[in-house]
């Protein structure tokens, strides 16, 4: 373990660091990947956690790349889940007020 101090804004903290090397260093844990809906489709998964403030589609609806497909907000931003190419939504997995991690399914496009 090294300890080492941390100015944030103004405050010191003292942190201890433990270093893991070779083949003992665990791997870092990844998001599970999304279950593909039924109804198939390429998935769009939340990039971040956070929770759904709009839904501006529904399934069935005809999208164009770079449309707004809905509104995460994490971290106190609005960040848009843009429509990766044009498609058809197949199914909406979140509604608004959602809370969803990273990797979760937020719809899918055919």
């Amino acid at each position: 373990m090294k300890k080492y101090k941390v100015n944030v804004n103004g405050t010191v903290y003292e942190v201890e660091i433990e270093e893991i090397s070779g083949a003992a260093a665990a791997a870092p844990t990844a998001p599970a990947a999304p279950a593909a809906p039924a109804a198939g489709g390429e998935v769009i998964a939340a990039p971040m956690p956070g929770s759904i403030l709009a839904v501006n589609v529904k399934a069935g609806d005809a999208v164009k790349k770079g449309q707004v497909l809905m509104i995460l907000e994490a971290m106190k931003m609005e960040n848009e889940i843009v429509c990766p190419r044009d498609g058809t939504v197949v199914s909406v997995s979140v509604s608004k007020g959602s809370a969803v991690e990273t990797g979760a399914a937020l719809c899918a496009i055919r």
